[in-house]
């Protein structure tokens, strides 16, 4: 573990908003401030930053903690990494004194991948790897120096190649099933999970080898196998060849949709692009290319799904504050099809004469409309108005209305007015649906965190004001454990936290911080998530006392088997009691 000394003096010099200023837009709200959560998609602020006590919750998805938590949750980080990723940052060491389990494992898995990854690169070359060089060499044309640059490999035709070179390198059944390279076998034993396929391997920005996609030789099913969230991989986190984007110069990146694609266009000597991992584009990937460039030149198929996945993609963008451009490619499918057929200049041209994406929408949709009839200019307004009011920008909207007015022969004011109409609309079903969201994903959120607490409301709310209390009044634990012990607290949840309060209070200083190395990240979040709900809550003594008597008289409650057993002298000690506590 960590010195606590030194998680406390970390925390003191990583003011949470500055560090999470960095991540969004934050703004005061009274003594708190307020943001858009980075960690899932709204248009509400419902991320809340406490200075006071360098904490921070959102009330929509439920991700709380600390400043470390924050980083966990931002840099896909276990907790010893986000603890020396802020070191780094303000200039300071870590004394390691150890590791725990989950960090072991994840360092486990990192090593696994990489003699995977080393392992598939050679079996390329061999006569096992034949087919799969013909493929990547001959069929898709890659240079060789391309495939080395990418470690591009083979997953030989076997069911127990790698597992059995892997073992033989000292790793464990168990390793390789954490890895997702091996699956278990109805008999108990493993097998590969790769087989016979072209790989992939993909790195993370630090150069780690997180994960592998793999591509069949013909056209079976399933095309592509992506490995599955691991220790080490989060496919909704990452971007396929974002290690070479990063560092390419630019602030525009090129999103393509796949592994192929994504080589073809670096091949070509564009080394700004990227692909999603064999998941429609996420919130957090859309987040995750907003640090490196302001531009994203969408260059996906132009099959229809592909054009689909265009319009899904244009709004997360904007969501994340990127603008985006849409690349139009005529006489090819694909990229990868159209620098084979064109060469690397006319894609260059592609890319300069991209359009934006609202140009994009409405040419679309004008080709779809019959403008020589009034059902088919009323259905083109319709349709335009609704691709308006996504502008953010009045100036953009009122330039995009007088071009839709123009074709459409009708004025740029009743466009407009139709458009105004419509946002406003928006926002009052947009707030509404929020806030309901908002407070069904906090309750869903406590329920998973805390099971127990539907079934004892009463108790359970008596327990978190016991634990804000203590938070804030931390001299306050001799008293509470003269008149209660953790065992009379109702839910197993609130239980352990106040166990791990007492914990750190034997040994000093009791902070959300510390919590976070005796509790899980989730256990965190719900911790976070009851001083959020208390914090503007006045704590008193008497309010203390009222807690903790909700929990004796939970205590001292007769249940009916009990009262069945029960003598009469037992019942009367029941009613002194309950007197006394009158």
């Amino acid at each position: 573990m960590i010195p606590r000394s030194f998680i406390q003096q970390l925390v003191q010099r990583c003011d949470i908003e500055e560090i999470v200023s960095g991540y969004v837009l934050v703004k005061r709200a009274g003594r708190n401030l307020k943001a858009l959560c980075p960690f899932h998609s709204e248009k509400t602020p419902s991320l809340v930053l406490y200075p006071d006590n360098q904490s921070f919750y959102c009330f929509g998805c439920g991700a709380g903690g600390d400043v470390i938590s924050f980083i966990m949750r931002a840099e896909n980080l276990d907790y010893p990494d986000a603890v020396r990723f802020l070191a780094r940052r303000v200039g300071m060491e870590v004394p390691e004194e150890g590791d725990d389990s989950g960090a072991q494992l994840r360092a486990r898995v990192l090593q696994l991948n990489r003699e995977a990854a080393l392992f598939f690169h050679k079996c390329l070359k061999t006569p096992a790897g034949r087919e799969g060089y013909a493929y990547l060499h001959e069929k898709r044309g890659l240079p060789d120096k391309i495939i080395t640059s990418y470690g591009l490999g083979y997953a030989p035709d076997s069911w127990n190649a790698l597992g059995d070179y892997l073992l033989g390198k000292g790793f464990t059944q168990e390793e390789l099933l954490a890895a997702a390279l091996s699956a278990k076998g109805r008999k108990g034993g493993i097998y590969d999970q790769f087989r016979n396929r072209v790989m992939f391997p993909i790195l993370d920005l630090r150069g780690n080898v997180i994960g592998f996609g793999g591509r069949v030789l013909d056209d079976s099913k399933p095309k592509y196998l992506n490995s599955p969230d691991t220790p080490v991989f989060k496919k909704s986190r990452n971007l396929f060849s974002l290690n070479f984007a990063k560092n390419a110069g630019k602030e525009q990146l090129i999103l393509a949709e796949g592994y192929m694609d994504v080589i073809a266009i670096y091949a070509a000597g564009f080394r700004n692009v990227v692909a999603t991992l064999g998941t429609a584009l996420t919130g957090e990937q859309a987040r995750l290319m907003s640090k490196y460039a302001r531009e994203i030149l969408i260059a996906y198929d132009s099959d229809g799904a592909g054009q689909a996945a265009t319009h899904r993609a244009i709004n997360l963008l904007s969501e994340a504050g990127l603008t985006a451009k849409v690349i139009h490619m005529e006489g090819a499918k694909d990229p990868d099809e159209y620098i084979k057929k064109f060469g690397p200049t006319r894609f260059q041209l592609l890319l300069e004469g991209a359009s934006d994406v609202i140009a994009h929408e409405l040419a679309g949709i004008r080709a779809r409309c019959d403008l020589e009839t009034s059902e088919g200019r009323i259905e083109y307004l319709k349709s335009a108005v609704n691709v308006l009011a996504d502008i953010r920008s009045p100036l953009e909207r009122e330039v995009y209305a007088s071009d839709v007015a123009q074709v459409a022969g009708v004025t740029a004011e009743a466009v407009g007015g139709q458009v105004n109409a419509l946002i406003r609309k928006r926002a009052k079903e947009r707030e509404k649906k929020e806030w309901r969201d908002i407070e069904l994903n906090k309750e869903a959120s406590q329920d998973r965190i805390n099971p127990q607490k539907r079934q004892n409301l009463k108790e359970a709310q008596a327990e978190e004001g016991i634990l804000a209390f203590l938070m804030d009044h931390p001299d306050s634990y001799g008293y509470l454990l003269n008149r209660i012990r953790p065992e009379d607290f109702v839910t197993d949840f609130n239980r352990k936290v106040l166990e791990a309060m007492a914990s750190l209070r034997r040994e000093g200083e009791v902070s959300l911080s510390l919590l976070g190395q005796l509790l899980t990240p989730e256990e965190l979040r719900g911790a976070a998530g009851i001083l959020a709900r208390h914090h503007d809550q006045t704590q008193t003594k008497e309010l203390l006392d009222a807690y903790i008597d909700i929990l004796l008289a939970h205590k001292d409650r007769l249940k009916p088997e009990a009262a069945r057993a029960a003598d009469p002298a037992d019942i009367e000690a029941y009613r002194r009691r309950l007197r006394e506590r009158k």
